[in-house]
C-alpha cells in the first residue's frame, strides 16, 4: 500500500486518541516509520496489524477501527485536492458508484505500483444499490465501508447503512491473501448491500424516457463506428469478435506474427486478449451488459519472437490465402529464429548464459519482441445489431511507449486526444522525473533529519533519567514543576573511597592517578546499581550515595541494600587497586525526597535518616558495613549474619549501638 493511506491513519489516530495512544501502537505492531512517505510502498499488513493494536488500546472492535481508518482516508486525501475530483463525477452518489473503478485508473498515473481493488455498481432501486468488490487483498471489507459512508455523508449529504451481502475468500484480520487450497489464483470477492434515498436518481437518471428527437434519428452504419475508432471491435452473444477496426487487426498480426491474419475475426474474446480491468470478471454477455458504466483494459495477448513463432511462419498454408505477403513481424520472427537455429548449429553443445536462463522456470528464455498493447474504453450495447461494440484506444504515456508497442502516431484516433497526450507525456516526463527525484531526496533528508532529531531526543532522556527518576522526570514534563514526595522507610547506603588522594599534595600526576582510580571504582558501583531495586542519588567527593525504596517504593529495601553493599564490596576488591579501600553505612528510616535546582537539577533526599546514613560510614571500618540498630534488626530477622560492634560515639546523636553486616542468608 502507498504511504498516503498509512499517513491518514497516523495522523487522525493522533488527533482523535492522542500522540501517546499513537506510540503506544507504533510499539505493539513494532512499527519503525515516525513518518509515512506518501509515494512510497509499505507492507498490506501493516493496516490491520494497527487497527488491531489500536482496538487492544481503546477496546473498540477491529471492524470499528478499520471502519475508521476507511473514514481517515475520505477525510485525508482533500488536503492533495482529490475532493474535486470525487465531486466532479456526478450529481448523484450513484455515478460516483459507478465511476469508482475509472477513478483508480485515473489515479494509476500518480500511483503507478497501486494495487487497486475492483469495484462495479451491480444494480439500484429506490433503496439503494448493490456493489461488487473484488480484490486480491484480504481484510480490507471494512475499511472499504468506511469509505463509502464518509463519501456519501461528506460529498452527497448522505446518510448510508452499508453491510456485506456475501462474501468469498475474505480473512477478517489480515492482508497476506486467501488460503489458496489449488494451484489457480483466487480473490477475495465482497458483495456489499448500499441502503439509501435513491429515488431522485432513479427517476431522472434510470427511468427518464428517449427523448423524441432521438428517435426520428437515421440507423448508422457499423463501419462508422470501426473507422471512428481504428481499435474497436463487436461482440456477439458468445463473446466473439464479428468486425474489428482495421488498427487492432494490424496489431494482433504484428504481434501475433505465427498466426493466421484471418483468424482475428470469428475468434473468442478471451483466446485474444487478457482482461487486466475489471479483475477477474466473468466475460459474458450479461456480465457486460450490467456493467457498461465500467471502463475495461484488454491486454493483447501476443506469441513473440521466438522459436513457436518462427515454426508457426514456416508451417503456415499460405496457399490459401489471397495475394498474402509476410508483415512485418512475420520477417523479424524469421529472422531471429533462422539467428537461433544457425547458433544453436554452430556450438550444439554450448550452455545458455544466465542472462538467457529465465529464474522462474529454469529454461531458456523466448526472445524479447514487442510489448503488448493494453486497450482501455467502454463497452456499448447496439440495439440495432444486437451486439456489444468495445469503444477503445490504446493506453499510452509517451514516446517511449508507443514504440515499445510498434505503433506511430498517425495509427492512434486523429480526432481525440490521444495523439496529444502522448507528447505531452513525453515532453513533461523527464521534468517530472526530475521533480520526483528531488521530492525523493527532500524526503529521505526529512527521514535521516527526523531519525537524527529521535537519536538526540534519547540520548537527552538518558541524561534526564542519569540525573531525575524517570517517573519524576515524566511528572515533570506533564507540568508538575515542584516534585516532592515522602516516603514512610527506605534504605540509605553511604560508600566512601579510602586512600585515593592526598589532599595536601601539588603533584599533577597524583592527582591524575587519583582521578582514574576513582572513576574505576564509580564505574563498579554503578555496574552494581539494578533499577528499580537500587536508585543512585548522587556522589559527592570520594563519597556514593544510593538508596532503596525510593524513588520506587520497596518492601525489601532493607534487604536489597545490604546485598548492595556486599556485592560492591567484593568488586572492588576483585580491582586489586593498591592502598585503595571502601567503607560502607546503611541506616533506615522515612524520608523527604524531591528535585532541587533549575540548571542542573538533581534528586536529592532528606531527613535525619540520610544523616544517620553518612555517620554510619563515616565511623565505619575500611572494608566493614556498618548497620544502624534497626537496619539490623530488620535484616536479621530474614536470615542475614550480622554482629554487635558496641557502642560507637557518633557525630551528632551520641553514643549508638550499631552492628557489623557479614553475609547474606545463603553464605
Amino acid at each position: 500500500m502507498y504511504g498516503m493511506l498509512y499517513e491518514s491513519v497516523q495522523h487522525y489516530v493522533q488527533k482523535e486518541y492522542g500522540m501517546e495512544v499513537w506510540k503506544k501502537v507504533c510499539r505493539i505492531v513494532d512499527c519503525k516509520h515516525n513518518t509515512f512517505k506518501t509515494h512510497q510502498i509499505y507492507p498490506d499488513k501493516l493496516m490491520p496489524d494497527i487497527a488491531a493494536a489500536l482496538s487492544a488500546c481503546t477496546g473498540e472492535s477491529f471492524d470499528f477501527c478499520m471502519n475508521f481508518f476507511g473514514k481517515c482516508f475520505v477525510r485525508f486525501f482533500s488536503n492533495f485536492g482529490y475532493d474535486k475530483m470525487i465531486r466532479s463525477t456526478g450529481r448523484y452518489f450513484c455515478d460516483f458508484l459507478q465511476s469508482i473503478d475509472n477513478i483508480h485508473l485515473i489515479m494509476r498515473f500518480t500511483y503507478p505500483k497501486m494495487k487497486s481493488p475492483s469495484m462495479q455498481l451491480t444494480s439500484m432501486d429506490d433503496s439503494g444499490a448493490i456493489i461488487l468488490y473484488r480484490s486480491g487483498r484480504t481484510g480490507m471489507s471494512k475499511y472499504l465501508i468506511g469509505q463509502m459512508t464518509e463519501v456519501a455523508r461528506e460529498f452527497y449529504g448522505l446518510e448510508i447503512k452499508a453491510y456485506v451481502v456475501e462474501s468469498q475468500n475474505d480473512i477478517s484480520g489480515g492482508t497476506a491473501g486467501p488460503i489458496k487450497l489449488t494451484d489457480g489464483p483466487l480473490t477475495v470477492i465482497v458483495k456489499y448491500r448500499l441502503d439509501f434515498d435513491n429515488r431522485e436518481y432513479m427517476a431522472k437518471r434510470v427511468n427518464t424516457a428517449a427523448h423524441p428527437s432521438q428517435l426520428k434519428m437515421p440507423t448508422v452504419n457499423l463501419n462508422v463506428f470501426l473507422e471512428l475508432f481504428p481499435f474497436t471491435f463487436v461482440l456477439n452473444h458468445e463473446m466473439k469478435i464479428t468486425h474489428a477496426g482495421e488498427k487492432i487487426v494490424e496489431t494482433w498480426i504484428m504481434h501475433n506474427p505465427g498466426a493466421n491474419p484471418k483468424a482475428f475475426i470469428g475468434t473468442h474474446i478471451m483466446d485474444l486478449f487478457y482482461c487486466r480491468r475489471p479483475k477477474d470478471t466473468t466475460i459474458n454477455w450479461d456480465t457486460l451488459i450490467q456493467m457498461r458504466a465500467v471502463l475495461f483494459e484488454f491486454e493483447l495477448i501476443r506469441t513473440g519472437h521466438n522459436r513457436a513463432a518462427y515454426d508457426a511462419v514456416i508451417n503456415m498454408d499460405f496457399e490459401n490465402y489471397d495475394d498474402m505477403l509476410l508483415n512485418e513481424a512475420q520477417n523479424v520472427a524469421l529472422a531471429k529464429a533462422k539467428e537461433l537455429t544457425e547458433k544453436n548449429a554452430d556450438n550444439p553443445d554450448e550452455e545458455p548464459s544466465e542472462e538467457e536462463i529465465d529464474p522462474a522456470t529454469g529454461e531458456r528464455r523466448a526472445s524479447q519482441g514487442l510489448r503488448s498493447i493494453l486497450l482501455k474504453g467502454q463497452m456499448f450495447y447496439i440495439k440495432d445489431v444486437d451486439s456489444l461494440i468495445f469503444l477503445c484506444s490504446p493506453l499510452i504515456e509517451n514516446l517511449d511507449e508507443l514504440h515499445g508497442i510498434g505503433l506511430y502516431l498517425n495509427d492512434l484516433n486523429p480526432h481525440g486526444l490521444s495523439r496529444e497526450l502522448v507528447m505531452a507525456g513525453w515532453q513533461h516526463c523527464s521534468k517530472l522525473e526530475m521533480m520526483f527525484e528531488k521530492e525523493e531526496q527532500r524526503s529521505d533528508e526529512l527521514e535521516k533529519s527526523l531519525e537524527l532529531a529521535d537519536s538526540w531526543k534519547r540520548q537527552g532522556d538518558d541524561l534526564l533519567y542519569s540525573m531525575i527518576p524517570r517517573p519524576i522526570a515524566e511528572r515533570m514534563r506533564m507540568g508538575h514543576e515542584h516534585v516532592c514526595q515522602s516516603f514512610e522507610e527506605v534504605s540509605v547506603i553511604f560508600m566512601e573511597v579510602m586512600n585515593i588522594y592526598d589532599s595536601g599534595s601539588t603533584n599533577v600526576q597524583e592527582a591524575m592517578q587519583a582521578v582514574n582510580a576513582l572513576n574505576k571504582v564509580f564505574s563498579a558501583l554503578d555496574e552494581e546499581i539494578i533499577s528499580p531495586f537500587v536508585y543512585k542519588v548522587e556522589t559527592v567527593g570520594m563519597v556514593y550515595m544510593a538508596v532503596s525504596g525510593a524513588p520506587d517504593i520497596n518492601p525489601l529495601h532493607a534487604e536489597h541494600a545490604c546485598d548492595l553493599a556486599m556485592r560492591v564490596i567484593k568488586k572492588v576488591k576483585s580491582l586489586h587497586l593498591p592502598d585503595v579501600a571502601i567503607r560502607v553505612g546503611i541506616n533506615s528510616g522515612p524520608v523527604v525526597a524531591g528535585v532541587v535546582g533549575l540548571k542542573v537539577p538533581r534528586y536529592c533526599l532528606f531527613g535525619d535518616t540520610v544523616n544517620t546514613a553518612s555517620r554510619m560510614e563515616s565511623s565505619c571500618d575500611p572494608w566493614k558495613i556498618q548497620l544502624s540498630t534497626y537496619t539490623a534488626e530488620k535484616v536479621r530477622d530474614v536470615g542475614y549474619k550480622v554482629e554487635s560492634r558496641g557502642t560507637v560515639q557518633v557525630k551528632g546523636k551520641g553514643e549508638m549501638e550499631t552492628y557489623w553486616l557479614l553475609g547474606g542468608p545463603q553464605d
